[in-house]
């Protein structure tokens, strides 16, 4: 296929876009939407409310997820709070104010209409949680209470408590399974996507595999929405769950879809340090926290006395320091490099050195310590299960760690891939964060997608294939798809090797983690490319995969999404080398400016990279989507 990126940005002003666009979009009557059928994959926030949403409106929905329940999403992870621009503090925030926090946060990487129109529906968006009963923090009025987040200097904040995403979650999940005991909404659970099947140029579908019984089967809809969030597990340690994978998004990509900018991987500044090199997971601690909390590190890199006996005179308050106006609230990239700088110079804290101080003393005595637990109780007892260590009494050990991936499918306005009738939503796609996602960003992209965008525009998809018939399963497009999926699992289980699959994934995380983290050398990433096809080719033939392809097998599942994790890491670093620049987390060392930070090169790399599949993930091919910068202009992000 011919690869176009068309962003289909309609005309107009930035704040009449959103509008035209719903003026001229085509429109489906009520009655003949229930003639359409829409594959959801995924279960998460995106997921979910685009389910719900569309069944609501009178689509057939289809909803796939590889969990026990849509409930055990990834987006119940998030804690700190979700954005939106109510002004209810009266501190001056505003549309236009969250816009460009957004595009200032990304380092100017992210297309200008997109952006908007998430600002723009962010308002809607806890109206609507609110009606579904999500239990919001109040203030002593009644009124919802805000805080503040990095990168901005407004409280726009929504939150409960330190579990946002588990209530919002909850609010999505009551009208998913309203709709499915209405009937409207099939659930799938405890089932992969597999495989995408195109039919003459569209999505006519996807290939999964029933992952208790092995069984693949195939299933045709209009369209197909990836709502499969993202890819931070390709470091192995990161803050995702063990099970979150990218193969849904790859297998879309080996189809036809471009897989856009993906060496923009953020690295979240407060997670609870490697304790030990066999660990397999790392733990967030919520950004929320940074707003009581201070980030130091002792002036004297031989200090060895307990935090609290280290006078002040003594302590770098390094973000304090750096970013004055920002303060422990400066942007997740800008403090990640801070804190790395800290423990590189020697002055890292804890038995192994590798964390900077959280602290929270200052807090306690102006506030109270029934002020700061009503704020942060349960993240403080987490933090305490975890390290052993009481954050009341003495400050949390943080270090920065994988966390959210700001690449993904490319989409157009409409949020549909470069196949037609392919959607990707929330953090499956690439289009709201740039290089950088501000924090609380996330639950507002995932809700906006699947609430108040794709409800609108896959309506004008779907209008002109009214009553036209589409294929079946019955196809041999599918037959084939569902022949070669069979055939790959059969094929892990038939290499018969030494090594597990967590081998393998933990080898190849370290690669990406070393060479592609927080910091990229041209150098570096060199190597990488060099040690990942290696690594990769003694994967294709040590593997050892235990028991069969017709069981429950997670040995086998996790086969499959390693080696998807393989090709992704060699197109991470292929497009972290071809980026000469550094911008938000992409953080190429050779492009820097004299005070440490970011040196973005405009002229040459404002654009979007689009990656087109070969069939070798060391030859793809590099497409671009120029960025045009019309409402804001380009300027040098500073936070001092």
């Amino acid at each position: 296929m011919t690869i176009t990126l068309n962003s289909k940005i309609p005309a107009g002003s930035i704040n009449d876009k959103w509008n035209n666009y719903k003026e001229d979009a085509k429109l489906v009557a009520p009655g003949n939407k229930r003639k359409f059928k829409v594959i959801v994959v995924g279960s998460g926030l995106a997921g979910a409310s685009a389910a719900a949403t569309m069944a609501e409106l009178g689509y057939q929905v289809d909803v796939f997820t590889f969990h026990d329940s849509p409930r055990r999403a990834h987006s119940i992870a998030a804690q700190g709070g979700i954005n939106a621009a109510k002004n209810y503090q009266g501190d001056g925030d505003s549309v236009h104010r969250l816009f460009y926090d957004t595009i200032k946060g990304g380092d100017f990487r992210a297309r200008e209409a997109n952006v908007h129109r998430l600002a723009e529906v962010s308002v809607n968006i806890i109206d609507q949680m609110v009606a579904q009963g999500v239990p919001f923090a109040r203030e002593y009025g009644g009124m919802l209470d805000n805080r503040s987040f990095g990168g901005a200097q407004v409280s726009r904040t929504f939150y409960a408590r330190g579990q946002t995403g588990q209530q919002l979650l909850l609010g999505a999940y009551q009208q998913l399974a309203r709709q499915i005991g209405l009937g409207n909404v099939r659930m799938f659970n405890r089932t992969e996507l597999v495989d995408v099947v195109t039919i003459e140029g569209r999505c006519a579908g996807i290939v999964t595999r029933d992952l208790v019984n092995g069984e693949v089967v195939s299933h045709s809809a209009h369209a197909v929405v990836m709502a499969t969030g993202g890819y931070g597990n390709v470091f192995f340690l990161s803050t995702n769950a063990m099970a979150c994978n990218v193969t849904a998004a790859w297998r879309a990509h080996r189809k036809g879809a471009t897989f856009a900018n993906p060496c923009y991987t953020q690295i979240h500044p407060t997670c609870i340090p490697q304790s030990d090199p066999t660990q397999s997971k790392l733990t967030l601690m919520s950004e929320s926290l940074r707003n009581d909390g201070r980030v130091w590190v002792p002036q004297n890199p031989d200090e060895t006395r307990p935090a609290a006996q280290v006078p002040e005179a003594e302590r770098d308050y390094i973000l304090e320091r750096l970013y004055p106006s920002y303060g422990n609230l400066a942007p997740r990239d800008i403090s990640s490099r801070a804190a790395k700088r800290s423990v590189d110079s020697g002055r890292g804290v804890g038995p192994l050195k590798n964390g900077v101080y959280l602290d929270f003393s200052d807090a306690i005595n102006r506030l109270g310590k029934d002020v700061v637990e009503e704020r942060y109780g349960n993240l403080f007892e987490m933090y305490e299960r975890i390290a052993g260590e009481n954050p009341y009494d003495m400050p949390m050990r943080i270090y920065p760690a994988s966390h959210y991936t700001m690449g993904g499918l490319w989409v157009d306005y409409e949020l549909m891939t470069n196949i037609p009738g392919l959607y990707a939503a929330g953090e499956a796609n690439f289009s709201d964060h740039g290089a950088n996602r501000l924090g609380a960003s996330a639950l507002m992209q995932g809700l906006a997608d699947g609430y108040f965008v794709l409800p609108y525009t896959i309506g004008n998809y779907l209008a002109p294939m009214l009553n036209k018939p589409i294929p079946g399963t019955d196809h041999p497009a599918f037959k084939e798809a569902e022949l070669a999926a069979q055939a790959r699992y059969q094929g892990y289980v038939d290499i018969k090797g030494t090594r597990s699959p967590d081998y393998f994934h933990r080898e190849v995380g370290r690669i990406i983690w070393d060479y592609c983290g927080m910091e990229r050398t041209q150098q570096g990433l060199e190597k990488a490319l060099s040690e990942l096809p290696a690594l990769y080719e003694e994967f294709q033939k040590d593997l050892r995969v235990t028991g069969d392809a017709e069981s429950m097998n997670q040995t086998l599942e996790k086969a499959g999404r390693v080696d998807d994790f393989f090709q992704l890491g060699m197109l991470m670093c292929r497009d972290a080398l071809e980026r000469e620049e550094s911008c938000g987390g992409h953080f190429r060392a050779e492009y820097q400016t004299e005070e440490g930070e970011a040196l973005r090169d405009d002229d040459k790399f404002a654009h979007v990279a689009a990656w087109e599949w070969t069939g070798d993930p060391t030859k793809s091919i590099r497409h671009k989507e120029e960025l045009n910068f019309e409402a804001i202009h380009l300027a040098t992000r500073s936070y001092k």
